[in-house]
C-alpha cells in the first residue's frame, strides 16, 4: 500500500534539498526564495480538499484513490524532469519564471498525489491499525528520501560527476539525480497500483455498517465540512500551524543559512565550489534526517503504546526544536549530522502522529475531504512564511538566514506545548475527565 509514497518522497526530497539552490542559480535573491516557495501551500490548500471530495465518491476499474495518485505521480515526474531544465527554454520566459512554474506544476502535482495516499491508509486499516500503518507509511517516506536527498552528492563525489556548471545552468549530478527520480517515481506508483487493492463500494460500506450516515453533497459541501470539523482536527490545527511553520524555513533557508554561516559563501555567490558543496551537504543533512525518521517510524506505535500519542508527539517536537537551534551554535559541517538527529525525530511523528490521531476522529465516509481539509493546517502556515519569512529575513535578520533556522526550533517547541492539549479519545492510553 504505502510503496508509492517512497517514490513520491523520492522527489519530493530532490526538490526540498535543491529548488531553492536552483532558483538562486537562475537568478533569485535569499529574500525571494520563500515567495517562490509559495506554489507548494497555495496549490495544496486548493487541490487536496478538492481531491479528497471527489475521491470519496470515485469508484472506477482502477479503484478510488489509485487514479488520483497515478495522475499526480505523472505530472510530478515531468516536472522533475523540466525544472533542472528551465535555462534550455530561455527563448521563451527568462529560466526564472520558467523554473518557478515548473515548481508550481511539481508541487501541484505531489498535492494530488500525496493526499489519496493518506485516505488510502485509513480506508484499510482498522483504528487499532492505523497507527501502524502511518508508521510504515512514515519509514518508507524516509527511505525514500534519503534516496532522493543524498543522490545528487554521490553523482558527484563517487561517481565523478561535475558539481559545478556555467552560469545559470544546473550541474549534470543535480540534472541527473532529478531524471532518476522521475523513473523512481513512476516506478514506485506503479508497483502500488498493481499489488493494493481498494474496496469495492459494497464491501467498503459493509465493513462501517455500524458507522451514522454522514450526508455526502457537492463541491460547495466542503466549506460546511470544514465548518463541521470535529474538536481534535481543530486542537491539531494550532500543532500542525506551529509545526509546518517550522519546516517550511527548514527547507526554503537551510542552504542559504548553511552557506552563509559555516561555509562562509557571500549570499551573492551561487556558481563557487564552496557553494556547490554547501549545497550538496544540505542534501546529505536532508537524508539523515530523513533516515532517522525512518527508523525512528517503526518504533513510534511501541512508544505510543508505552505513553500516549500525545506525550510521543510532543517528546519528538522538542527534540527537533533543540536539533534546529543548534545549527546557530554549530562551525563544522559534520556536526549538523547530530542536529539532523534532532530534526529527524520530529519529522517521524509529524508525518505520523497527527494523521493516526486525526483518523480516529473524522468519519469514515469522509476520510478524503476531511484529510484534504487537514491539508489546510500544513498549508497555511508555509503561505504565512512564505509572504512574510523573506521580508523578516531581509529587514529584521540582515539577510543572515541561520536566523529563520533559529525562528523555526522555537516554533517547533511551541508545537510541542499545543499537543498537550489535544482531546485524543481513541489513544488506548486516553483517561477521561472526571
Amino acid at each position: 500500500m504505502n510503496f508509492g509514497f517512497l517514490g513520491i518522497q523520492f522527489g519530493f526530497a530532490l526538490q526540498n534539498g535543491n529548488a531553492s539552490r536552483i532558483l538562486q542559480t537562475f537568478g533569485a535573491d535569499v529574500e525571494h526564495l520563500s515567495l517562490f516557495w509559495l506554489a507548494a501551500p497555495l496549490t495544496g490548500m486548493i487541490v487536496q480538499p478538492i481531491i479528497g471530495h471527489y475521491s470519496d465518491k470515485t469508484w472506477t476499474s482502477l479503484g478510488r484513490r489509485k487514479p488520483y495518485f497515478l495522475t499526480g505521480g505523472l505530472l510530478a515526474a515531468a516536472a522533475l524532469i523540466f525544472l533542472p531544465n528551465a535555462s534550455f527554454m530561455a527563448f521563451i520566459l527568462p529560466p526564472i519564471l520558467v523554473g518557478a512554474g515548473m515548481l508550481m506544476i511539481m508541487d501541484a502535482s505531489f498535492n494530488v498525489a500525496m493526499e489519496p495516499f493518506r485516505a488510502l491508509i485509513a480506508d484499510n486499516l482498522p483504528d487499532s491499525q492505523r497507527g501502524l500503518g502511518f508508521s510504515v507509511q512514515t519509514f518508507l517516506i524516509g527511505i525514500g528520501a534519503v534516496m532522493g536527498s543524498w543522490l545528487p552528492y554521490i553523482f558527484s563525489e563517487y561517481l565523478g560527476i561535475s558539481k559545478t556548471a556555467d552560469q545559470n545552468h544546473i550541474p549534470n549530478n543535480v540534472l541527473f539525480s532529478f531524471y532518476t527520480g522521475a523513473i523512481v517515481l513512476v516506478g514506485s506508483l506503479l508497483w502500488t497500483i498493481f499489488t493494493t487493492k481498494e474496496y469495492p463500494p459494497e464491501e467498503y460500506a459493509a465493513f462501517h455498517a455500524n458507522e451514522p450516515k454522514v450526508e455526502s453533497g457537492g463541491l460547495l459541501s466542503i466549506f460546511q465540512d470544514f465548518a463541521n470539523m470535529p474538536s481534535t482536527m481543530r486542537q491539531l490545527g494550532l500543532v500542525q500551524f506551529f509545526s509546518w511553520f517550522a519546516l517550511f524555513s527548514m527547507w526554503v533557508f537551510s542552504a542559504p543559512a548553511i552557506a552563509q554561516h559555516i561555509y562562509q559563501v557571500p549570499k551573492t555567490d551561487t556558481s563557487s565550489i564552496k557553494f556547490a558543496d554547501a549545497g550538496n551537504w544540505v542534501g546529505i543533512l536532508f537524508g539523515v534526517y530523513n533516515g532517522v525518521s525512518a527508523i525512528y517510524a517503526l518504533f513510534l506505535p511501541a512508544i505510543a503504546r508505552i505513553t500516549s500519542r500525545k506525550i510521543t508527539h510532543a517528546f519528538s517536537l522538542i527534540a527537533g526544536g533543540a536539533g534546529l537551534i543548534s545549527i546557530f551554535f554549530i562551525h563544522d559541517p559534520k556536526l549538523l549530522l547530530i542536529s539532523m538527529v534532532g530534526v529527524g525525530l520530529a519529522w517521524g511523528s509529524i508525518l505520523a502522529m497527527p494523521y493516526a490521531i486525526l483518523s480516529g476522529s473524522i468519519p469514515s465516509q469522509k476520510m478524503g475531504v476531511y484529510m484534504g481539509i487537514f491539508n489546510f493546517f500544513i498549508t497555511l502556515p508555509q503561505i504565512i512564511n512564505g509572504l512574510f519569512g523573506g521580508l523578516i529575513v531581509k529587514h529584521l535578520f540582515n539577510d543572515q538566514a541561520i536566523y529563520a533556522i533559529v525562528l523555526a526550533g522555537i516554533f517547533m517547541f511551541c508545537a510541542a506545548v499545543c499537543v498537550l492539549f489535544i482531546h485524543d479519545e481513541k489513544d488506548i492510553n486516553f483517561e477521561p475527565e472526571q
